[in-house]
C-alpha cells in the first residue's frame, strides 16, 4: 500500500476534468507541471506498488485499477509522477499512465489521502 496526501491543486486541473484526467507529480515538479498537477508528498516511500487489479482511494472514493503502463510504477516511484485515467473503456495506454474504473472524476481537495492498495 502507499499513501500519499496532496499538497498543491494547479490552476490547470479542473480543465482535465472533461477528459477524466488527473496528473500526479511530486513536490520538485516544475512551476509549468504544477499548474497542471495534483501535487502530493508520499508518506510511505513506493515500490512497485500500482498493479492492475488494485484499487486506488481518492478522496473519498474507490477505483478499480483496469491497467497500468510500462513506466507507471517507475516513474511513480521516481518522480511521484502519474497520469490517472478515469474511464470505463479500455484502449491504448501511456506508458507513465494508468487506466481506473468507474469512469468518474473525484472530487478531492488539498489535504486528502490518495491510497494505491
Amino acid at each position: 500500500m502507499v499513501k500519499t496526501k496532496i499538497v498543491e491543486i494547479g490552476s490547470m486541473v479542473p480543465a482535465f476534468e472533461e477528459e477524466r484526467l488527473v496528473i500526479l507529480f511530486g513536490p520538485q515538479a516544475t512551476p509549468e507541471l504544477r499548474d497542471i498537477s495534483v501535487i502530493h508528498e508520499v508518506q510511505e516511500q513506493p515500490n512497485n506498488s500500482i498493479s492492475v487489479g488494485g484499487k486506488l482511494k481518492m478522496g473519498n472514493k474507490v477505483y478499480n485499477i483496469e491497467e497500468v503502463g510500462s513506466q507507471a510504477n517507475s516513474n511513480f516511484d521516481e518522480l511521484g509522477h502519474i497520469s490517472i485515467y478515469f474511464r470505463n473503456e479500455i484502449g491504448e495506454i501511456l506508458p507513465g499512465a494508468i487506466i481506473v474504473s468507474p469512469g468518474e472524476f473525484p472530487a478531492f481537495e488539498v489535504g486528502d489521502e490518495i491510497e494505491f492498495i
